[in-house]
């Protein structure tokens, strides 16, 4: 074991670079204690002490930032399920415990569980240079990394997996804070006085007939750096990187947090199965950082020093390249845009400015991209874009041409921008399930043209066995009878659910089922699939002169009960001119 002593603040820092290959746990155990005794005796006297370094026993690694916190890395597998080697055992930040003591802090379930038939964990810690701890865990395919730096009360973690752990076929971070250190987190998805089990053992029902679930803390990717949970005195946030190596898009939404009788769960996805609309990407060095502090909103995290640690997968600036375009044009001024890139490897995304349709997207890794121009989350254009490390891509200015509402329509409901934000229960769709009685009826009256709205008179969801058939009415004039095209928008579907439409005694063939997620999504707090557009030629003469009804009826082969039977999310419904 190397003893290595520093100045700080006056005092010797000592910093025991542990886990080297063939020392012996028990000698190390011995000589670590006399270097805790060093300072003062405990890890809640360790964080008053503020002496930084890093210590072991035959159990765990202990790590004081020097600035308040002491945390403990397992470094046995002690047999009990959901504590595993490479797990954060106790995390005690100004003298709070914020660490579940029975269950680990950890990825997925444990690190011993990651892989079928793998259950060896390696752990290792080391000093890197007098300001600078680092921890590794490598598990199968899996390397995981817990960094300190001197005096900071951030823990730098990043995860690189060669292929997607398969036991849960997912990866993610999970922290569990016992509830009574943090009890102030995000309100859909804090479980505390459920009572009854709404849907699948995950989303459950309050007295009052509200829901909470741990799928109702999301948010849109593009919307969110940081998330966390505070006490009345301190807060613990996960900061997140640019988020590369993840799947789903600017716009993918995935649990973020729960609160249980027990413990508050800080949950950072890396992979996620549930409504994915591409492949998992793996050999991606996923970055991000628990910071401790008074409560508030933690600053941007800066991982430059990463470039000096030996990190397997880490890809320095020098190493990445950048697209920038000088703007877009066609765009509607009642929208955001945002351009996003991705292939195989990796994924990115930058706004777009308001005025000029400007965009930067830098730190790319290098490789050829799909580069898609989102009206809100509607893709209005597609192109090829090819980046090189150290070189910028610069793009002349993008006029759109890929907006269905750039057609003037005979009418339409809603608007082509991917959400179904606009119509009944848009606005809740994402933070309570639909059985909520928040939400409004999913079953309207007739939707008459001309007289109804989006968000009063047309729903957001349309299931078989909830809402099966919608009506629409709308008059025509004589000179309004001709061949017209229906437009039929949804950005996800369940069960292979799809509209059929009647207009009148018309009926066309059957649409085919749409390509989505196989998951659930629109129970679980996302209406976030592939946008499908179903086209129908109505001829003319199927049109009369005065009023016309449509109806959508919910198709299908599959069947379910209620909210999980086959549906969809709208997003536009139109007619226009052939």
């Amino acid at each position: 074991m190397n003893m290595l002593k520093h100045p700080a603040a006056g005092l010797a820092v000592l910093l025991l670079a542990a886990g080297c290959g063939g020392s012996d746990p028990v000698a190390e155990q011995g000589q670590a204690k006399s270097a805790l005794r060093m300072g003062q005796a405990g890890p809640a006297a360790l964080a008053e002490a503020s002496s930084f370094g890093l210590t072991s026993d035959a159990n765990f690694y202990t790590i004081d930032t020097g600035a308040g916190l002491v945390f403990k890395i397992r470094r046995l597998d002690n047999g009990v399920s959901t504590q595993s080697a490479g797990d954060i055992a106790s995390m005690i930040y100004n003298g709070v415990q914020y660490q579940d003591q029975s269950r680990g802090s950890q990825v997925n379930s444990g690190f011993d569980y990651l892989y079928t038939g793998v259950s060896a964990v390696s752990v290792n810690a080391e000093a890197v240079g007098s300001e600078t701890i680092k921890v590794t865990v490598v598990a199968g395919n899996l390397t995981h990394y817990y960094i300190v730096k001197k005096g900071v009360n951030n823990i730098y973690m990043g995860t690189y997996f060669t292929s997607e752990p398969n036991t849960l076929n997912l990866a993610r971070f999970i922290l569990r804070v016992p509830i009574g250190a943090l009890p102030n987190g995000p309100v859909p998805s804090d479980l505390r006085g459920t009572t009854t089990t709404v849907e699948s053992g995950d989303v459950f029902g309050l007295p009052n007939g509200q829901t909470r679930s741990k799928h109702y803390s999301n948010m849109r990717l593009k919307d969110w750096q940081y998330i966390g949970a505070t006490s009345a005195t301190a807060g613990l946030w996960v900061v997140r990187d640019n988020n590369e190596g993840n799947s789903g898009g600017p716009f993918y939404r995935s649990l973020l947090n729960q609160a249980t009788a027990t413990n508050q769960e800080l949950t950072y996805i890396v992979n996620y199965g549930e409504a994915q609309t591409e492949a998992l990407r793996t050999n991606i060095l996923n970055s991000y950082t628990l910071v401790f502090n008074d409560g508030s909103a933690p600053a941007a995290v800066d991982t430059s020093f990463f470039s000096g640690l030996g990190l397997t997968g880490y890809v320095g600036p020098a190493g990445r390249g950048r697209v920038a375009g000088v703007g877009i044009t066609g765009r509607d001024p009642g929208y955001e845009y945002t351009v996003g890139f991705a292939n195989a490897t990796a994924q990115y995304w930058a706004k777009a400015d308001a005025a000029t349709g400007h965009f930067d997207s830098a730190g790319m890794l290098p490789g050829t991209y799909t580069m898609k121009v989102y009206k809100n989350e509607y893709a209005v254009d597609t192109r090829s874009v090819t980046v090189a490390a150290g070189g910028t891509v610069a793009l002349n200015t993008i006029a759109i041409a890929g907006d269905p509402s750039a057609a003037a329509p005979l009418w339409r409901i809603g608007d082509w921008d991917g959400t179904p934000a606009e119509f009944i229960n848009g606005d809740k769709v994402t933070t309570m399930h639909p059985s909520d009685v928040r939400m409004a009826s999913w079953t309207p009256a007739d939707y008459q043209v001309g007289t109804s709205s989006a968000a009063t008179g047309f729903p957001a969801y349309q299931w078989k066995d909830v809402n099966g058939t919608l009506t629409i009415r709308f008059n025509l004039t004589k000179s309004q009878i001709a061949d017209y095209q229906l437009r039929l928008g949804i950005t996800a579907a369940f069960a292979g659910g799809r509209p059929k439409p009647q207009i009148n005694g018309w009926i066309p063939a059957n649409p085919a089922a749409s390509t989505q997620p196989s998951t659930r999504t629109l129970t679980v707090g996302t209406y976030r699939g592939n946008n499908t557009m179903y086209t129908f030629s109505v001829p003319a003469s199927e049109l009369q002169v005065g009023q016309n009804v449509l109806t959508l009826t919910a198709i299908s082969g599959s069947s379910g009960v209620t909210y999980l039977s086959p549906g969809y999310a709208y997003d536009a419904v139109d007619m226009i001119k052939q």
